[in-house]
């Protein structure tokens, strides 16, 4: 069983083969002490010698006790004001306007698997037996309250999930200003904080630094998680590396505004709080009503940076991602974006899907233009009906020619957009997200839906589902454009104004919802700018985010570094795209374009009629590598083993989970003259298996490439015409590793 409970002490020991969780009541407050998070430890009948008590200077919660003062306790779920200055993991206010709470230790429960989460995504299991939630009662008799923390350990990975649940009880409202999902107290500050921070066209860079004496944060405000921040935080020890040393790592399923905060206090405790952000955030909790927090998915590591990664990885794509497509290979695609913008019409879009097909591409995806009279982006947001002068045919024509060339028909929408001039927008001015007698700013000339408000949530899926029924659509594309400003409900009150920002994300996940269960086989897609929703919350709902709208090859090596650092391959958005690049102008090899994106869900943006005859033939071969590979891609182990934020090299690779095979990339940013001989060394390969790499007659035992390393360089002894004459290295080039098991 991974949980134990010590009735008599009140010790609750949360634990698998790899981790301990250890917390504790507190005898006189009843309040809950954390002792211990990490690699598991033997269970015992009593933790009690992990009690830290010494006099300080400090209040104290219990006269003549100078030891009970919660500033001097390492805590499970914290409050402020009685005792213990740090911050809080929750705070709440009744109608006196007081802010104390005391909730102190009421029961326990355990159950077998993992419950879901009302309204919200969370990671799952699909047999009992894969995990064990543990639930604490607490209860505060003052606000005649209820606070249930809920932990799932799972029996055969290294993962804790954590999530709180309010209950008023009471006759009166109160107001919840303040409810993280997690709270942990580490017992000292020898840690470096990794983070994923960037902006549009530059998402998921790595940032790592050491903590210092107070509060660092990554944060969103924005209505989406955000460019800015990813709702994920890591805190590693001075000396981990990718492959060795300990990590926590905590992770956000929640597609809103967060907060992930790190503070080290005067005796170098470290206390890491995650959850919604607490800025402008105001929850009216009526009599009988309930608040559930999001879930955070704590990972413990001692295997270095890459261990919690493959944790996550394997969670994020077997447990949350959920549905038809979980298990299943994606398509590969072309969207249009790039090749047409919005200078289309059904001609053309057909053109392009039939020198796809005849590529070997699988699936053809409109992107923005088709609806309203949009030809540019200032328009028609809202009027989700076919633009008939584009599409004589309408969708339902045009997605039928194109399934009767033998490609599966994608679509572009962007549902919490709206335009001004549109039907959408004469009819339902109240509609947008705006505060009463002030401007509403414009970004992208478009602005936002209220999502706070259901009718206006159903009104969005009824215009969808009269497009999506009458059409052959296998795919959509699920953009978000803009951040939301002006913060503001005209069906909200006054004193629930606070619930805007939460109440607005629900509404998305609900209407994510009512499309997936009525159409269950779309693949969805899901895209905000690029990466500025690209968090665990999506992936519930959207199995592939769109990772950047930057294309280029060299960009995408740190998006795609940074963005494995907590999600799969299986979820990121990846296409080879034109060149010069839209973004940035670089001009790069189609092979490396190629070579990159096979590292993701694969596909293509650019104009496909425009390929010369030669590069034809290399998306025909790059179409073909991809199927023969896609599905190791999908559920192989990944490994990041040359870091382009340090470097000018890259290089990762993925291995089958029977460790027969490995596909390794590696990437020159620049061309140098008179190079030193280089060599990577591999990971994850069987040390006693013999490998063959790219076909060749020569073998490789696996201790041999994870040790020695591969071996770059040839050797020309005796060959120097060849060595002459070969192919000079240039920049932005790259290398295709394909190692299988050796068998005669």
């Amino acid at each position: 069983m991974p949980i134990k409970v010590n009735e008599n002490t009140k010790e609750f020991h949360l634990f698998n083969e790899n981790i301990s969780y250890i917390f504790r009541v507190l005898e006189k407050s009843n309040q809950l002490e954390h002792l211990y998070y990490g690699k598991k430890i033997k269970h015992r009948e009593s933790f009690h010698h992990l009690l830290e008590r010494e006099i300080r200077p400090s209040c104290n919660m219990f006269e003549g006790d100078h030891t009970s003062s919660l500033e001097h306790i390492k805590q499970e779920y914290p409050s402020y004001g009685t005792t213990d200055f740090r911050f809080p993991a929750h705070m709440m206010t009744n109608r006196i306007g007081s802010h104390i709470t005391d909730f102190q230790y009421e029961s326990y429960q355990i159950t077998n698997g993992k419950p879901a989460l009302e309204a919200l995504p969370a990671t799952y299991v699909d047999e009992a037996h894969e995990a064990e939630t543990l639930e604490i009662t607490l209860v505060d008799p003052v606000l005649q309250a209820r606070l249930i923390l809920s932990y799932t350990i799972y029996t055969d990975r290294n993962v804790l999930t954590r999530n709180s649940r309010f209950i008023n009880e009471s006759e009166e409202a109160f107001y919840l200003n303040h409810a993280m999902s997690t709270s942990v107290d580490l017992p000292d500050d020898q840690f470096e904080m990794v983070s994923l921070y960037g902006a549009w066209a530059r998402e998921a860079h790595v940032e790592t630094k050491k903590l210092s004496k107070g509060i660092q944060s990554i944060s969103s405000t924005r209505g989406a998680s955000s460019h800015v921040h990813n709702p994920f935080l890591a805190l590693k020890r001075f000396d981990t590396t990718e492959h060795a040393g300990e990590v926590y790592g905590f992770s956000l399923v929640y597609s809103g505004n967060f907060l992930g905060q790190v503070e080290v206090d005067t005796y170098n405790v470290t206390r890491v709080l995650m959850g919604i952000n607490p800025f402008l955030f105001n929850w009216k909790l009526k009599p009988g009503e309930s608040f559930q927090t999001p879930e955070c998915v704590m990972v413990y590591s001692d295997e270095g940076l890459n261990g919690m990664s493959q944790t996550y990885h394997e969670l994020y794509r077997d447990r949350l991602a959920r549905g038809y497509w979980r298990d299943k290979v994606r398509p590969i695609l072309i969207n249009n974006w790039e090749a047409t913008y919005f200078n289309f019409d059904e001609a053309k879009i057909l053109t392009i899907a039939e020198a796809a097909k005849d590529l070997g591409i699988e699936l053809f995806v409109l992107d923005d233009g088709w609806f309203g009279v949009r030809n540019d982006d200032s328009s028609s947001l809202g009027d989700w009906f076919e633009n008939t002068d584009k599409l004589p045919n309408g969708m339902k024509g045009l997605s039928e020619k194109v399934e009767a060339l033998g490609l599966k028909f994608g679509l572009w929408f962007e549902p919490e957009m709206i335009s001004k001039g549109t039907k959408l927008y004469d009819e339902h001015p109240d509609w947008i997200i705006s505060s009463p007698n002030r401007k509403a700013s414009h970004g992208r000339n478009q602005f936002v839906l209220d999502f706070s408000r259901k009718e206006v949530v159903d009104h969005i899926f009824m215009l969808m589902d009269d497009i999506i029924s009458q059409s052959r659509i296998s795919y959509i594309k699920w953009d978000m454009n803009r951040y939301i400003t002006e913060a503001y409900s005209f069906a909200l009150e006054a004193d629930q104004q606070g619930e805007f920002f939460h109440r607005y994300i629900l509404g998305v996940y609900h209407l994510y919802e009512q499309l997936l269960e009525k159409y269950p086989e779309i693949l969805f897609e899901s895209c905000a700018g690029g990466g500025a929703r690209f968090d665990p919350g999506m992936l519930f709902y959207a199995p592939q985010t769109w990772a950047s709208d930057n294309t280029d090859a060299v960009e995408r090596l740190k998006i795609q570094y940074g963005t494995s650092m907590v999600y799969p391959l299986s979820s990121i958005g990846s296409h080879v795209s034109a060149i010069p690049n839209h973004q940035v102008g670089r001009m790069t090899p189609i092979d490396t374009r190629a070579n990159v994106a096979y590292f993701g869900t694969f596909g293509y943006e650019l104009d496909v009629t425009k390929l010369t005859a030669e590069e034809q033939a290399k998306v025909k071969e790059q179409v073909a590598f991809f199927k023969e590979n896609r599905e190791l891609i999908r559920s192989g182990k990944f490994y990041r083993l040359l870091n382009p934020f340090h470097s000018n090299e890259t290089s990762w690779m993925v291995v089958s989970q029977d460790k027969k095979e490995a596909i390794v990339g590696y990437y020159q940013v620049l061309a140098k003259p008179n190079p030193s001989y280089s060599r990577i060394k591999l990971k994850g390969l069987d040390p006693n298996k013999l490998y063959t790499i790219n076909g060749s007659s020569a073998t490789h035992y696996g201790d041999e490439l994870m040790n020695i390393g591969m071996i770059l360089a040839d050797d020309y002894t005796d060959r120097a015409s060849d060595y002459w004459s070969r192919e000079h290295p240039h920049d932005y080039s790259s290398l295709l590793f394909v190692i299988k098991e050796f068998s005669k």
